[in-house]
């Protein structure tokens, strides 16, 4: 795997700020009242706005980068990815003493149950978070099994906390458990991951080249 280091700090700013913007939109197209007029008026105008973003395209995906203070990103991710309009995006932070965290609140677009978000947006970053875990033990892999359990349902639009922990490894496997809980602990729901390390990640750490090249 090729890691870019980012050029065009300006541009990939403003792509974040679309991104962001889009986001609301979607959120608003969820919960909007707006008459019929008004909707199909709306509806063209995105029409154009999508014709002009589909004027340049890529054929590959947002790939890896390094950003300005050292850390590696991934912009298009389905979790994290700040240019990725589907996702939340989460910001995972390192704990002291081991393991990682994000902050978060769901939107409405997250809606599963009534007022609750979906299981599968709580699995994606659950999933997320454990691998980060791994990834922060010096370990990487891909996801072999998750197992969930989900003891409460989660809200939207009311801060939770996601955090995770490597627990052991063994060869080319390593575990990790995580859960959702509301700021003052109760936890909402609960993971295991198992992550194994595919043969061609062996060999080394990915190679960095600058965007472009």
């Amino acid at each position: 795997m090729t890691i870019d280091v980012a050029t065009g700090e300006s541009r990939i700013a403003a792509l974040c700020a679309l991104a962001q913007q889009t986001r609301d939109l979607m959120d608003a197209v969820l919960i909007t009242d707006v008459d019929e007029d008004e909707l199909v008026a709306v509806t063209a105008e995105l029409t154009a706005l999508t014709e002009r973003l589909e004027a340049t395209v890529r054929v590959s995906s947002q790939s890896f980068d390094i950003a300005p203070d050292g850390t590696v990103r991934h912009l298009g991710n389905a979790a994290i990815g700040a240019a990725n309009p589907f996702a939340v995006p989460l910001v995972v932070e390192r704990v002291a003493s081991g393991g990682v965290r994000a902050e978060v609140s769901f939107r409405p677009l997250h809606e599963g149950p009534p007022g609750s978000v979906h299981g599968g947006i709580i699995a994606m970053a659950l999933d997320h978070l454990l691998g980060q875990a791994v990834a922060v033990a010096g370990l990487a892999g891909m996801t072999g099994t998750l197992t969930l359990r989900y003891r409460a349902p989660v809200p939207y639009g009311r801060p939770v906390v996601v955090t995770a922990e490597h627990t052991r490894t063994e060869g080319r496997k390593a575990w990790a458990d995580g859960r959702v809980s509301l700021p003052d602990g109760t936890v909402l729901a609960e993971a295991t991951g198992l992550f194994i390390t595919p043969t061609a990640w062996l060999d080394g750490p990915p190679s960095v080249t600058r965007a472009g090249q």
